[in-house]
């Protein structure tokens, strides 16, 4: 007999839209929707709170099936496969020793791929500055680098993928010399040379020969490389330079398919087909932890990718992206880094849903400096947690359905492709970096971004919200570079050669979102070290602690977000005693936090007598409301609360205790 609890989905009326809006309008009481449900996007995209087959048209799956076009649930039809994505590890140690190490160490624990990123020397094309080699990344200038840098690694199976920047050419010939001299058999050479003169010139401002030139030569090694190396790409597709600088999804991807289409012309123009072209192009695009935004925009780069290249005349079945997701640098912090372990999986989450190929998680150390074993460790288990605990490999295209992502798939699709046609209609890719008009455009969405990070409506964690002022730096030590640089300085005594012309641009910015916060904080730490304390602010708590606690906690979070030391207490009611905890704390300044009835009873007199007391600026923790002229005329010099602009009050208190000197 059938249990009559469990009934089928049909049998229960299911509200439509209006209705549901009815319910939602009664729950709000009052409140405007559009501001309490629904959320913008920097990217002009307005997310609604709800989303049903209403939101996508026509009766059938407009993202089709996974393996065909238009390519959103994937570029095959088995999805990540048996054995699931690539878990890509990326090296930059300074020295090949060190990275040869780790590379090891990482492949015998889980990788199944290496990137390896060249030092600042050659990523810049300036290798004749001996004070660039081993920043930045690893010190490979000649071909016994990359030979230590690999020793010991398989190299008929393990995929290897480069980021040299204006070394790119360079780096390409090593590592073709590298295969033949250990007898790599050309089918068994699998690589990724990420020759991208584009990306470069974005990230670093220069090539070391015109862009006619780069491009024609990068074109060259591809034909080469498809006639010699058939498991092996030429070209790179970055967009972390356009990411880094506070780049949209749709700016990024909109960069991206204007790179690609740069590249293809160049490919076709060098005699490939236009399938062999395809082949060629691996495309790298940064995942954040914004978990639907990111895997949405993985799929719209697909479905963009596959338009493309149907336009240029190639057959389905030559029209799939290879893509590989890298965690954002931009989202990573210096303070609380321990945080990034959760931004970084959830990214890794994102990149493994979207269908990305290959996956870089980054350490969660990676900007303080060489990442240690620990920190690799954890970034590699956070791709096998996912793929074999989790099973996430299993799925094809596990978001596929949620008419949530495949309404914002389509939406970042078609805002990135007005964007790709806004670059095109400048004269391409290389004219908007030229001449700067999407530089421009970043500029303004970074600004967007970072009025919002600096009022805390994009909140970061450990950064802006919940700051541990006295948390335990974590350190990396750097290698000695001496030895290093005596030897660039013998090898470049004896390099010879005029250079070539070249192109210059103003680079990119790179940011990161908590760069501004964490400026103040490194400021409060140098004050300290000047001082032997921390700039402080007192916190005059009115009434008993239920009264006054969560704006005191509130202004704790508030000032200790920009390095100033909050001294708290139990609470008062009586003003001279007040004053005399105030005196005797040693701070400057104060906030006043209570509640809204005690401020009512108590702000006036406490300001007053905290002014007379020699405080040098009076907070208030909260909105005044009606009573703002009354507390500004009682000695309140400034109000925080939820919405001010938080870096801006914190700057002016730094510049008002001397912290920038």
């Amino acid at each position: 007999m059938s249990d009559p609890s469990l009934k089928l989905a049909s049998e229960f009326p299911v509200p439509d839209r209006a209705q549901w809006l009815a319910l939602v309008d009664k729950a709000l009481k009052g409140a405007p929707f559009d501001k309490k449900l629904l959320t913008r996007l920097y990217e002009g995209i307005v997310v609604q709170p709800l989303y049903t087959r209403a939101d996508v048209d026509g009766v059938t799956d407009p993202s089709g099936f996974p393996g065909a076009a238009p390519f959103a649930r994937g570029g095959r039809a088995s999805g990540a496969g048996t054995e699931g994505w690539e878990i890509r590890s990326e090296h930059s140690a300074s020295l090949p020793a060190d990275a040869n190490a780790a590379i090891l160490d990482d492949l015998m624990r889980g990788a199944t791929a290496i990137h390896l990123r060249f030092d600042n020397a050659a990523r810049s094309g300036r290798a004749t500055e001996a004070a660039l080699w081993g920043e930045g990344g690893i010190a490979i200038h000649a071909a016994d680098d990359l030979d230590r840098t690999l020793k010991g690694v398989l190299l008929e199976f393990v995929p290897l993928s480069l980021d040299a920047g204006a070394s790119a050419e360079r780096a390409a010939e090593l590592l073709t010399d590298l295969w033949r001299s250990r007898g790599t058999r050309p089918d068994q050479a699998r690589g990724s040379f990420g020759i991208d003169p584009l990306g470069t010139l974005a990230a670093e401002g220069r090539l070391t020969a015109t862009i006619e030139d780069s491009l024609s030569r990068m074109a060259q090694i591809a034909a080469a490389t498809a006639r010699d190396w058939p498991n092996a790409t030429a070209v790179g597709i970055d967009t972390a330079a356009y990411h880094d600088a506070g780049a949209t999804a749709t700016q990024e991807l909109a960069a991206a398919m204007a790179t690609g289409t740069a590249y293809l012309k160049a490919l076709t123009t060098a005699g490939l087909d236009i399938r062999a072209a395809l082949d060629q192009i691996v495309f790298t695009l940064s995942v954040d932890c914004d978990q639907f935004l990111s895997i949405a925009k993985l799929r719209a780069a697909r479905m963009m990718w596959a338009r493309i290249a149907e336009a240029c005349g190639a057959p389905e079945s030559a029209r799939r992206m290879r893509l590989l997701a890298q965690t954002s640098r931009r989202m990573m912090s210096k303070r609380d880094p321990w945080v990034n372990l959760l931004r970084t999986t959830v990214a890794g989450f994102a990149a493994g849903v979207g269908g990305a190929d290959s996956v870089a998680v980054l350490p969660f150390d990676v900007e303080l400096g060489p990442s240690d074993a620990f920190s690799r460790r954890i970034a590699r288990n956070i791709q096998i947690l996912l793929k074999e605990e989790s099973s996430l490999a299993q799925v094809i295209d596990p978001a596929g359905g949620s008419w949530y992502v495949e309404t914002l798939t389509r939406q970042i699709a078609e805002a990135a492709w007005a964007e790709f046609q806004k670059i095109e209609s400048t004269g391409g890719m290389a004219a908007a970096l030229v001449e700067g008009s999407l530089a421009e455009r970043i500029a303004l969405s970074w600004a967007e971004r970072e009025k919002n990070i600096a009022r805390r409506k994009d909140p970061l964690t450990g950064i802006s919200e919940f700051p541990n002022l006295h948390e335990r730096p974590v350190e990396r030590p750097r290698p000695d570079l001496k030895p290093l640089r005596a030897e660039a300085a013998g090898y470049l005594a004896g390099a010879g050669g005029a250079a070539e012309p070249g192109v210059s641009i103003a680079p990119l910015p790179r940011h990161r979102l908590g760069e501004a916060f964490e400026a103040l904080r490194d400021a409060a730490e140098a004050f300290r070290t000047r001082t032997g304390a921390w700039p402080r602010l007192f916190l005059a708590n009115l009434g008993p602690v239920a009264s006054h606690t969560a704006r005191a906690t509130y202004a704790k979070n508030y000032f200790e977000a920009g390095g100033i030391e909050t001294l708290g207490n139990d609470g008062f009611t009586d003003a001279a005693a007040c004053v005399a905890a105030f005196k005797a704390s040693g701070a400057r300044i104060v906030a006043l936090c209570g509640s809204d009835g005690l401020y009512d009873s108590h702000a006036v007199a406490f300001a007053q007598a905290l002014k007379q007391a020699g405080a040098e600026c009076v907070y208030l923790a909260g909105n005044p409301g009606e009573r703002k002229a009354d507390y500004a005329a009682a000695g309140v010099d400034e109000f925080i609360f939820v919405g001010c602009d938080v870096l801006a009050t914190l700057r002016a208190a730094h510049a008002r205790l001397g912290v920038c000197a």
